[in-house]
């Protein structure tokens, strides 16, 4: 019996029932003319810095939505439709843009950059962001997507443990099979921009003043003609500097190795930008990486952080917890930008790249990952695309279909588990996409803006914007729901103000302590 068919067969139904997932979903808050909003956060949501569901990513006008963690897709997908229904009662007359490239967008230094407060940890939110701005630019961080976060129940891992005959800590045999899902994710994840980008077009706001090779469309709209996912592909979250990273995905030791560097020792570009202006901070060191999150992965194994923590500290002390996926387009054609549907193959997908062999990762093929992922990106739906597999080239298609036929028994086991047969019409649908191309989200968003808005992009997201709008408005929302996300409003502010009012340092001396903390040690590397 192969190893992934004994590990399978290890899981018993009701835990393959209760895999756990969560939804993190970015979307920029726009005026009803698709331009990028300016104003402040709404009060009406609380604050950004303790709401536990609704707070902001990089931009002041760009929320981040965040679900808890549910064994249910339906229940996770009502969870993140009341909280966008909340929103919309505090939106007044803007929309969330429901596309993950950006709107129209102002000159950079207009686009407003987060804001939390007074407080050293919230002064150090804003800090890290006019880093980024400073390296980066502000527009590239105004793309937005949804982030999938994926676990196993706690019964999984004896049930996997035993399957494999391997004895020593749990703790490690935990954190190994999330690297291991981590290492098959990335050979493969070209596949799920193939089946769920959704950005193939964008404003040409975005490009103002770069080099890219996106073709014009129509007035103030650029494309790729094959394109996927623009988002995640060299316009998207890319830098050439941290191209130099070669990141290893092959333990919880070795890639907090590999990411020590760039996060203590000074880069000499970020050197040139300085900490400090006079009293204005232009960002949090001059390493590499400001932080852990600045490393941009499609992929990140995570653990929950406590106040004051360090991420890599985290993973450290407790292990790997979760992974966050972070290459899904928002969908525009859905109003909370992610269906059942979508969630379902990633849970095929991602449970395929756990219990499938994953063999450690080297440089070479770390290079052909980054070139398949562009690729797909920019062409892939271009007849005939060639990826490189172990040195060797592969048809999109060939390949696609290889993969899909292999997630047939998870598929299986998924339905037979929840007494379905969700997860097999999911994977069916995937296999008529890899024949059909025009089944694919990115090719039915270039087609909706040829068909009704003359091939514009801003046309299309905005009329889908007001869409989903008046869609979430329209919808029901129970009394005591309303009450409950006012009473989270008004806590998370309570909170803010309590934090603001416990610092007791300046905030340099709180910026050093925090970039100076323990990264690396922990009970987890130790035992490694």
């Amino acid at each position: 019996m192969a190893p992934i068919d004994k590990r399978l067969r290890a899981l018993a139904p009701e835990t393959l029932a209760g895999i756990r997932r969560g939804v993190e979903k970015e979307g920029l808050r726009v005026r009803p003319d698709g331009s990028l909003a300016d104003s402040p956060h709404p009060a009406g949501l609380g604050s950004a810095l303790t709401h536990e569901h609704i707070t902001t990513d990089f931009s002041e006008s760009q929320l981040e939505l965040i679900t808890g963690v549910h064994g249910d897709i339906d229940g996770c997908l009502r969870e993140l439709t009341e909280i966008h229904q909340v929103v919309y009662r505090a939106l007044g007359d803007e929309m969330l843009w429901c596309s993950g490239m950006p709107c129209r967008l102002p000159a950079d230094e207009l686009i407003p950059i987060g804001r939390y407060g007074s407080s050293n940890v919230g002064r150090t939110k804003t800090v890290y962001r006019n880093g980024l701005a400073h390296r980066y630019g502000r527009r590239m961080q105004t793309i937005s997507g949804i982030h999938y976060n994926f676990s196993l129940p706690e019964a999984a891992w004896p049930e996997l443990q035993r399957a494999d005959a391997r004895g020593g800590p749990a703790a490690a045999y935990q954190n190994d099979a999330y690297f291991g899902l981590i290492r098959n994710f990335r050979r493969h994840s070209w596949l799920l921009l193939y089946l769920l980008g959704a950005s193939p077009a964008v404003c040409s706001s975005f490009v103002a003043g770069r080099e890219h090779e996106l073709q014009p469309l129509a007035e103030g709209t650029l494309y790729m003609p094959w394109g996927t996912s623009l988002r995640m592909g060299p316009l998207g979250y890319q830098s050439d500097a941290q191209a130099s990273l070669a990141v290893s995905f092959n333990s919880l030791k070795s890639y907090a190795a590999s990411l020590n560097p760039a996060l203590t020792q000074p880069y000499p570009p970020y050197e040139a930008i300085g900490i400090r202006d006079g009293d204005a901070y232009r960002q949090l060191a001059t390493s590499l990486l400001q932080i852990e999150n600045e490393f941009y992965g499609t992929i990140r194994p995570k653990q929950p952080i406590r106040p004051g923590e360090r991420p890599l500290h985290a993973l450290g002390e407790r292990g790997v917890a979760y992974v966050e996926v972070r290459l899904v387009d928002i969908d525009p054609f859905v109003a909370v930008g992610i269906d059942a549907r979508a969630m379902r193959l990633l849970d095929i997908f991602l449970l395929h790249c756990l219990l499938a062999d994953s063999p450690p990762d080297a440089p070479d093929e770390l290079a052909n990952i980054s070139r398949n992922q562009h690729r797909v990106a920019a062409r892939g739906r271009e007849p005939g695309l060639q990826l490189c597999r172990n040195g060797e080239q592969r048809t999109l298609a060939d390949w696609g279909r290889e993969l899909i036929d292999s997630f047939a028994p998870i598929a299986e086991a998924l339905d037979a588990a929840h007494r379905g047969r969700d997860y097999r019409d999911v994977l069916s649908d995937a296999g008529a996409a890899l024949r059909d191309a025009s089944t694919t989200p990115s090719a039915r968003v270039l087609r909706a803006m040829h068909d009704d808005f003359g091939d514009s992009y801003v046309a299309f997201a905005a009329a889908q914007s007001q869409r989903h709008r008046d869609t979430l408005r329209r919808a029901p929302l129970a009394p005591e729901t309303e009450r409950r996300y006012a009473r989270l409003a008004a806590e998370s502010l309570a909170s803010q103000r309590r934090i603001e009012a416990a610092d007791r340092v300046p905030f340099e001396t709180y910026r050093q302590a925090y970039i100076s903390r323990d990264l690396v040690g922990g009970t987890q590397l130790r035992s490694a």
